[in-house]
């Protein structure tokens, strides 16, 4: 049985309440973890009230400000959690960011500043975050990020976030033989297509929905709750041997040609 009580997870990247790490900090805490969440902080505050509204349901014991281009902020984060927990066992890494050249137009215009920021928020923080947290995993953990198929096939609109989620699946791949001896597993979930304040951002989303519904075997796309659930179990010891893996949940889009 799927059982994390006692796990300690620090989850990233909820920005509302249609956000998919919002679903897996659900799924996970259903599942009886501890959880501590993180924010995007911002001059007006606006952000921190939005996320500290939708997580009060789960009343976490760490709600921290990590904007991951500030080294002092990610290291005051696991600073948090190794002050409020003895350990850290689940890492939930759900940040990626382009600017809107970035998904648009030609992907040779990109710019070098656009490219550079993209991949430093989307891909090196996986890497950056699993040396902090790497420490804190005293009895092995697990690390869990998002991904998507744009990573692998060319998806209209998606230009800089398909290389940034390609260097993310890589980087899942070198971390995974870096900390298995540690006992600490990593592994990202490419989910479907999902309507969320990030995937607003690429043009035609909802055509990319309605696509996979009619193409995908299950016939519709995937929900939230449901990449949570998938989420809860890479993290369970029932995934004990799992690591380094790319696990598409999208109604079995992935698997189709024409």
């Amino acid at each position: 049985m799927l059982d994390l009580t006692g796990k300690n997870a620090l989850v990233t990247g909820i920005a509302n309440s249609r956000s998919i790490a919002w679903g897996i900090a659900q799924q996970i805490h259903k599942a009886g973890a501890n959880l501590g969440v993180t924010f995007l902080p911002d001059e007006k505050g606006r952000f921190e009230k939005k996320v500290r509204d939708v997580v009060k349901p789960i009343n976490p014991a760490i709600f921290a400000a990590c904007d991951v281009q500030n080294e002092s902020q990610v290291k005051a984060t696991f600073q948090a959690v190794a002050d409020t927990w003895d350990k850290l066992d689940i890492l939930i890494h759900c940040l990626a960011f382009a600017d809107k050249e970035g998904l648009t137009g030609d992907f040779s215009g990109v710019s070098r500043e656009a490219f550079s920021k993209s991949l430093e928020i989307s891909t090196f923080s996986l890497a950056n975050m699993a040396k902090y947290a790497k420490p804190l995993m005293i009895d092995g953990g697990s690390i869990v990020t998002l991904t998507y198929v744009g990573g692998v096939k060319v998806i209209p609109n998606y230009n800089l976030m398909g290389v940034a989620k390609a260097g993310l699946e890589m980087s899942v791949r070198y971390l995974a033989s870096e900390l298995g001896s540690n006992n600490i597993r990593i592994n990202a979930i490419s989910a479907g297509p999902i309507r969320t304040l990030a995937s607003s951002a690429v043009g035609g989303i909802l055509d990319m929905i309605h696509h996979v519904e009619k193409v995908a075997p299950l016939k519709r796309t995937v929900t939230q709750l449901e990449v949570g659930n998938a989420a809860a179990f890479l993290c369970s010891d029932l995934a004990s041997g799992i690591t380094g893996q790319v696990l598409y949940v999208d109604a079995g889009y992935e698997i189709m040609g024409m």
